[in-house]
């Protein structure tokens, strides 16, 4: 099954580290070696975290250094190697390791790791092989992703395979029999032991949007974690449109998607996933409304995604990391304004989003407030302060967070 997979693969669409796929190969190993690009980059954030049930807020301050090689390309073969350091400057925080259960959990713990470490092969025509550590996204990081928010990345071991028949399809699948997770080594879930496969086709030649279809397929071999054990398929569009003559833009997404237990999962359930939003684009602002719904079988079990960059959805206050045995209903608005022109405020951005949570099966869970100001600075350089304000109706504990980030990439 393997092999049939990585033969009739579908998309990593969004790899947040590619391979050197450079046009023009090198002559020798030596040359790809010595010529090869090398990469770091730092990231600065305080994260205060006020949470009821706390007596004590949670303060952390955390320096993340990414190092990166990338080699060129020698008869096909590529390779990336990547480490990262995050050093805690202040640990008045819950890392899950740290022992600091008396404050709330900020889950960007202290650690040294090879975050990226593969090979890639690009020697079989408009075909391309990966055997190793990467960091990987598809689509828009909903059911696979690295958690990018976080200082440490998730991680996937995985042998895959990406084909672009023609410039519209691409068919990517791949084997995952590792998935290195946020937590560090140094957890007890720090790593899960799977046999996972995913496949992802994606279209992108309608001209008014790309329609994506995938399958998930979730084998955890834990026994804490079997319960995440789990089959899912779904099928995506989205896409954006001009409207008239003018600068308004038409933005639109539709997915649905179904889950099953699993191989080993103890559980025997049936739990479907909606997501429809439709938004505008004019003169630098944009907004969105949106209405997604993790469903629920019967209030025992919901429809779960344990490899998501779930900070992404659903809130930044990360209260629905893992959904509800209710499911979730979660109806969201935001708008974006970003500021355009010549002037030192150039690619200045506000936005402010809004969630109303409820179940899918039961009554109200709360709601939330986002609030994000983002800036690039001078060259490689960028910062941004970010506000979730969730308040409880039921569900969890009112929380309140604020991060200040500074970036730097060379």
């Amino acid at each position: 099954m393997r092999t049939l997979l990585l033969a009739s693969v579908a998309t990593l669409t969004a790899l947040s580290a590619s391979p050197a796929f450079a046009s023009d190969e090198a002559e020798t190993l030596a040359d790809a070696i010595t010529k090869g690009k090398t990469t770091i980059n730092f990231r600065l954030r305080n994260e205060n975290v006020s949470q009821d049930g706390f007596a004590d807020n949670a303060n952390a301050l955390t320096l993340r250094t990414r190092l990166k090689y990338s080699t060129g390309v020698f008869k096909g073969f590529s390779a990336v190697v990547e480490v990262d350091n995050v050093l805690a400057l202040d640990n008045n925080y819950n890392s899950t390791i740290n022992g600091r259960i008396n404050r709330p959990v900020v889950a960007d713990p202290k650690t040294t790791e090879i975050n990226q470490a593969y090979v890639a092969y690009t020697g079989i025509n408009k075909t391309t092989l990966i055997a190793g550590r990467m960091a990987l996204n598809m689509d828009n990081q909903r059911f696979v992703g690295t958690v990018g928010w976080r200082q440490n990345d998730q991680t996937y071991d995985l042998l895959a395979g990406i084909v672009k028949p023609n410039d519209d399809l691409t068919l990517t699948g791949g084997y995952v029999w590792n998935v290195n997770r946020i937590f560090s080594d140094r957890h007890t879930f720090g790593n899960l032991d799977t046999d996972s496969f995913v496949v992802n086709g994606k279209y992108t030649g309608l001209g008014f949007g790309n329609l994506t279809a995938y399958g998930l397929f979730i084998d955890l071999n834990d026994a804490p974690v079997l319960a995440l054990s789990s089959q899912t398929l779904g099928v995506r569009f989205d896409g954006k449109q001009k409207i008239g003559d003018g600068n308004l833009t038409a933005l639109y997404e539709a997915e649905f998607a179904t889950q099953s237990d699993y191989k080993d999962s103890p559980l025997n359930y049936n739990a479907q996933y909606y997501h429809l939003s439709a938004g505008l684009s004019a003169h630098g602002f944009t907004g969105k409304i949106g209405y997604e719904v993790l469903g629920s079988d019967n209030g025992v079990t919901s429809f779960q995604t344990p490899l998501a960059t779930l900070h992404k959805f659903n809130g930044w206050a990360d209260k629905f990391l893992a959904t509800p045995a209710g499911g979730l209903e979660d109806f969201y608005g935001s708008l974006f304004y970003k500021v355009g022109g010549d002037s030192p405020l150039k690619g200045l951005t506000f936005g402010a989003v809004y969630h109303d949570f409820s179940a899918d099966v039961g009554g109200d869970y709360g709601n939330e407030i986002n609030l994000l100001v983002k800036k690039k600075l001078s060259k490689g350089f960028y910062t941004s302060i970010k506000y979730a304000d969730y308040n409880s109706n039921g569900f969890a504990t009112d929380t309140r967070k604020l991060w200040f980030t500074l970036g730097a990439n060379y």
